[in-house]
């Protein structure tokens, strides 16, 4: 790691990973607002939910609104986070490698004495930075929100609440990590874009239509989406623990081969 390109780096994107990071909380807090009065049209809602097929309930995770747990992994969690962080780790990922390549700014980083191993670990910290940024503001206005928007019975236990967020940042861990590995073996900015966005959209489709058609469900083991489900973390019938150790071996064997592929390949410096 080196600490002065490091320093730069996070003054350069500080602000997207506060945007971010606010944005998702504002939105939380919006969702979680909303939660006493879904309570207290429970049953109209669930008449409502009826006319729905089951199987597009079963992929938006809308089976039940039994307490706020359930309620903010459908709302928020179980899709518009998903997309949120999807979109911002693949952007950050090529950004900070693929980009500095295509408009040849890697050459000027080089040319300082910071070797590639060094940038490239850099860049994986400041990657990891954004998302720790983003979750605990996530996290902080979730569960403020939660204490002080809902009565204390239908609130959705700390513990619960950090697990969803913990390996939803492990999720993003990992998108984060193939997407810079991605990155890091390519000279053009658009076409690294093209193929880390396209892979995450892909394992992204492909869980939502393993959820949607029980005939094909299997499908759903091979994306990393899968190991993500928030209704079951707050319901307490997740496998947390094997979740975090898969999520985590994906992001670390990843950035450890952007490493030393960035190391290894011929740049047009």
């Amino acid at each position: 790691m080196n600490l002065s390109l490091y320093s730069q780096m996070m003054k350069t994107n500080v602000k997207t990973f506060f945007g971010f990071g606010i944005g998702s909380a504002i939105y939380v807090t919006l969702m979680t607002s909303l939660f006493p009065m879904i309570e207290d049209n429970m049953e109209e809602i669930e008449g409502m939910m009826d006319m729905f097929p089951d199987a597009l309930l079963r992929a938006l995770g809308l089976e039940t609104f039994n307490n706020y747990g359930q309620f903010i992994s459908a709302e928020y969690y179980g899709l518009f986070y998903l997309l949120i962080l999807g979109v911002f780790s693949v952007m950050m990922a090529i950004q900070l490698l693929a980009r500095f390549v295509d408009r040849g700014s890697m050459a000027y980083l080089l040319s300082t004495r910071v070797s590639r191993a060094q940038v490239v670990i850099t860049q994986i910290l400041v990657l990891i930075s954004g998302l720790i940024i983003i979750h605990i503001l996530t996290f902080g206005a979730g569960f403020l929100a939660g204490e002080f928007l809902i009565e204390t019975e239908s609130t959705i236990a700390f513990s619960e609440f950090f697990e969803i967020n913990f390996v939803g940042f492990l999720l993003f861990f990992a998108v984060g990590g193939y997407s810079l590995l991605i990155s890091s073996m390519f000279n053009d900015e658009r076409n690294a874009f093209s193929l880390a966005g396209g892979l995450t959209f892909l394992f992204y489709g492909m869980n939502m239509m393993g959820k949607i058609v029980t005939d094909i469900e299997w499908i759903r083991h091979f994306t990393p989406f899968s190991l993500y489900e928030p209704g079951k973390i707050a319901s307490g019938d997740a496998d947390v623990w094997l979740s975090c150790i898969i999520l985590a071996a994906i992001g670390l064997i990843s950035y450890i081969l952007a490493v030393f592929i960035f190391r290894k390949r011929n740049l047009p410096l």
